[in-house]
């Protein structure tokens, strides 16, 4: 789910965290003041009361969303007024008042790699993500030619790994097809 699905027009991003709301509730909101927003979605299959197998979009974390700061901060935080000790925005480490930035190429990059129609695919914790050694690379051919990120090993297979406040994502993809950068 998103308002946009284009990073790269130069806008930094923020990382929202929720709490006690739902991210369907707040997407229709910022839909409606005009605020673009990105929700990690992913397909999940569950039995229906019918005892159907089906397939439904769900975010991947329920209290996570990206706001793209095409507007001044303050205009971003006032439009959120209505929903004040609801959001948490990532502040930078050891600072209190400076938001963290995600670069509009890192978050191209990471909306690409949530694309639900994308397989093999990991989602794990911000500091789980930290744990994990690898390089970084940059994917020259394939798929997915032009991402960067780091390689790890997991379970015998290698994944190109992005982080940004609050999650990250591991894509598999074939060692052969990286290069250090």
């Amino acid at each position: 789910m998103a308002s946009t699905t284009t990073a790269n027009d130069g806008y930094p991003w923020y990382g929202v965290q929720l709490f006690g709301i739902k991210s369907s509730m707040i997407a229709e909101y910022l839909d409606r003041v005009g605020i673009s927003y990105f929700i990690p979605m992913q397909n999940v299959v569950y039995v229906d009361q019918d005892g159907k197998r089906r397939h439904k979009l769900r975010p991947v974390v329920s209290n996570l969303l990206f706001i793209k700061k095409d507007k001044d901060d303050k205009v971003i935080i006032e439009s959120m007024e209505p929903y004040h000790g609801s959001f948490y925005i990532f502040r930078k480490k050891n600072s209190t008042r400076d938001l963290y930035e995600i670069a509009a190429e890192e978050m191209q990059e990471f909306i690409i790699m949530c694309n639900p129609e994308l397989t093999e695919k990991k989602y794990i914790d911000e500091n789980e993500a930290k744990l994990k050694p690898g390089a970084k690379v940059l994917v020259h051919h394939g798929p997915l030619k032009g991402l960067t990120g780091r390689l790890v090993r997991q379970s015998g297979k290698y994944y190109l790994l992005k982080e940004v406040p609050g999650m990250a994502v591991m894509l598999k993809v074939t060692k052969w097809c990286c290069k250090e950068c």
